[in-house]
């Protein structure tokens, strides 16, 4: 099982991710887009890395919106896993 991150080493890690907050026990970021096939087109592009890396974000789509939360639920809350996808989706274009 992944090892949790401390509170400073969270803090450390978010200041890399532009547009990504920490709430609670988990990392969130929003991406906004033209309209819902755009949004959609984009959840797709999620997929391939996310089952390589075997870490499955949590979504939410609304409309042209599309929420984005990770934690590592089995650790019961944020790991390097966590910054590690975050940073790969990052990377991900419309």
């Amino acid at each position: 099982m992944a090892e949790l991150l401390s509170d400073a080493e969270i803090q450390e890690k978010v200041k890399s991710l532009e547009g990504w907050t920490v709430e609670g026990k988990e990392l969130h970021t929003t991406r906004q887009f033209k309209d819902f096939v755009e949004a959609i087109a984009f959840v797709n592009k999620i997929v391939e890395p996310a089952e390589a890396a075997g870490h499955h974000p949590d979504l939410a789509i609304s409309y042209n919106k599309v929420t984005i939360s990770l934690t590592t639920h089995d650790a019961g809350g944020l790991t390097a896993n966590d910054f590690e996808m975050a940073q790969t989706l990052s990377q991900l274009s419309a």
